[in-house]
């Protein structure tokens, strides 16, 4: 079976940028081979069980053929490759090499992915970049171990020095508070609560 180029590595391939632009547990460089690949990268940043992921760092070889997958993705209890399933297929030696090599390989159909876990995890990561000020983390952490848990809407009024969605977010992309991502879109109802790890 002849595979396509573009599916493996090239020296000379086109530098795209898909969005969101910014990543959270990205370790190297950012790079997507579409948008597939971009909204499974979302997904890794807001999963809690994510510690960090590469973008196409793992080359695996069959003879003459290399090949890198997607994703290279940490968790605590192990490590795996992740790939976006298209028409154009990745090799069909890549399972076996992967699991030879020690390593789980999971191919992700678009179609799969979570739609409004997705659109949540895009509205965040336009905010990775932010921080919130101290004093504003501060302020809302106190008032979640008094109340236990706020509304965006409630959680909102607690910022004074960070703009106060972009210092939500970045307080959920950093971990320190946590939101449903499942059940709906994020709005004024949506409940904030203190992660305890």
């Amino acid at each position: 079976m002849s595979i396509s180029s573009s599916r493996f590595v090239s020296q000379n391939s086109p530098i795209q940028v898909f969005y969101p632009l910014s990543t959270v547990r990205c370790s190297g460089p950012v790079l997507f081979r579409d948008q597939l690949a971009r909204d499974i990268a979302c997904l890794l940043d807001v999963d809690d069980d994510v510690l960090s992921w590469s973008c196409q760092s793992m080359p695996l070889a069959s003879g003459q053929q290399i090949y890198r997958p997607d994703f290279v993705v940490r968790r605590a209890d192990r490590t795996f490759l992740v790939d976006g399933h298209r028409e154009d297929p990745a090799p069909d030696w890549l399972k076996s090499k992967a699991a030879q090599d020690g390593y789980a390989y999971e191919a992700i159909d678009r179609e799969a992915l979570p739609r409004v876990r997705l659109k949540n995890a895009k509205d965040r990561l336009r905010y990775a970049r932010h921080e919130a000020a101290l004093s504003d983390r501060i302020r809302l952490l106190a008032a979640l171990d008094e109340y236990s848990s706020l509304t965006v809407a409630e959680a909102l009024m607690v910022f004074r020095e960070t703009k106060p969605v972009a210092g939500l977010a970045s307080m959920v992309l950093q971990r320190f508070i946590s939101m449903d991502l499942d059940e709906r879109l994020i709005g004024p109802e949506t409940i904030v609560r203190r992660r305890r790890d």
